[in-house]
């Protein structure tokens, strides 16, 4: 680098009043020319139009905008919704699953352009911060790494409001209601304003993707879900890639107000946190392959996936994607998801998701096994065997404790 050349900051930028904020704030602390990077992952369209132009009215010297759409559904939520990943059992990780490939690209981005740091908006509460410093670090330790919310003295978004305004920046966010949103092709979350108090209902314009259960149509809707070796391919009869299944399912799921989760969580930071989150199309695919593994996992693999996703829920939630344990984790249920594969009936009716009808061509399922009725081929007193023997460590135990006492 030249004496004199002045170093250069990849942000990634959102156009929302945090990163509407930095660049500016960049500028003005350090000197250094800001690239805004913008990550394409689905979000609506209504935020990225003339998102390049709000980028440079900031002072941006340049923005780029990647289209990561497919990847991201592809090599980010596929693979976690084959391993049903959900954090606190009610979580779809939305936003977590986002932070990976966003991290990624940037980084990528910093590189080609032999960029000096990286820059980031999350706050030093949250989650995000962790996510996307631990893949910097995994895919780019020697960039510099700035996180201004752990910088500067604006304590909250209020006073970056008031900054924006006195530079003149736009800004869409009011004072009065502030709601911090994330959005994806896989979800829509809802943070801030009325909803950091949890005894206050979240009011309707909470809700943005799905339409509120009791509004819902009064006749149920049947689907159809086909899913191969763990992977939804095909609904209604119809063969689509990942990125048509979701969005498919997502406006399907969304008219009948599926999808809706009004949790706290335990952020990684150990602070509770309140999030509405919106994951229609995924609620349902979670439901399709469930069902299929219930047909074709014997008892232990069935336990054996049951850790493996909570494992990988922590994993993704708390920023590790870029290690060897995600790897690890992702081959083993790839060997458990190769006999997954079936089709499901869903019915869909006011919020809920009811499974009617599954088959698979790997089922263990057996009727003549199952059956109450008369059959050929169990032996019943072949229990009798099978019980001695599976009890008979209880049964040391108590001769035992009777002997002692007796002595």
């Amino acid at each position: 680098m030249k004496v004199n050349e002045v170093k250069t900051v990849v942000l990634a930028y959102s156009g929302g009043v945090d990163t509407s904020a930095i660049i500016p704030w960049i500028i003005e602390k350090y000197g250094y020319k800001v690239i805004a990077f913008v990550a394409d992952v689905g979000q609506s369209r209504e935020d990225l139009k003339g998102i390049e132009k709000k980028a440079m009215q900031s002072g941006a010297k340049k923005c780029y905008v990647f289209d990561l759409r497919k990847k991201f559904v592809e090599n980010y939520v596929y693979p976690m919704v084959r391993m049903g990943a959900m954090y606190e059992w009610n979580y779809l990780l939305g936003t977590a699953i986002a932070r990976p490939i966003i991290a990624k690209a940037q980084v990528d981005l910093a590189t080609d352009l032999k960029a000096y740091a990286l820059c980031h908006g999350a706050t030093g509460k949250g989650n995000d911060q962790v996510r996307f410093e631990m893949a910097y670090a995994a895919l780019a330790p020697n960039l510099k790494v700035i996180s201004p919310w752990r910088e500067w003295k604006f304590r909250s978004r209020e006073e970056l409001i008031t900054y924006l305004n006195k530079k003149n920046i736009p800004v869409t966010a009011t004072k009065k209601k502030i709601y911090s949103r994330d959005e994806n092709l896989w979800h829509l979350s809802t943070e801030g304003g009325d909803l950091e108090c949890p005894w206050n209902k979240a009011k309707e314009d909470c809700w943005i993707w799905t339409i509120d259960p009791k509004l819902a149509p009064e006749i149920p809707e049947k689907l159809s879900v086909l899913v191969k070796e763990g992977n939804v391919v095909q609904v209604n009869g119809k063969n689509l890639t990942p990125v048509e299944c979701l969005n498919l399912l997502n406006k399907i799921a969304s008219r009948h107000g599926i999808g809706r989760v009004d949790m706290v969580e335990n952020r990684l930071v150990g602070i509770k946190s309140r999030g509405c989150y919106e994951t229609p199309g995924g609620t349902l695919m979670m439901h399709s392959i469930r069902a299929v593994e219930e047909l074709v996992l014997d008892n232990d693999c069935f336990k054996w996936k049951q850790k493996l996703s909570l494992k990988m829920a922590s994993i993704i939630y708390e920023g590790k994607w870029f290690t060897p344990l995600r790897k690890s984790l992702q081959e083993a249920n790839n060997v458990l998801s190769k006999d997954v594969t079936g089709e499901v009936v869903l019915e869909l009716y006011k919020g809920t998701v009811r499974v009617l009808q599954k088959k698979s061509i790997n089922s263990l399922y057996s009727i003549e096994y199952a059956t109450f009725g008369k059959d050929q081929v169990y032996d019943q007193t072949d229990a009798k065997g099978f019980i001695n023997l599976y009890s008979l460590s209880s049964k040391i135990r108590m001769i035992k404790k009777s002997f002692n006492k007796k002595s």
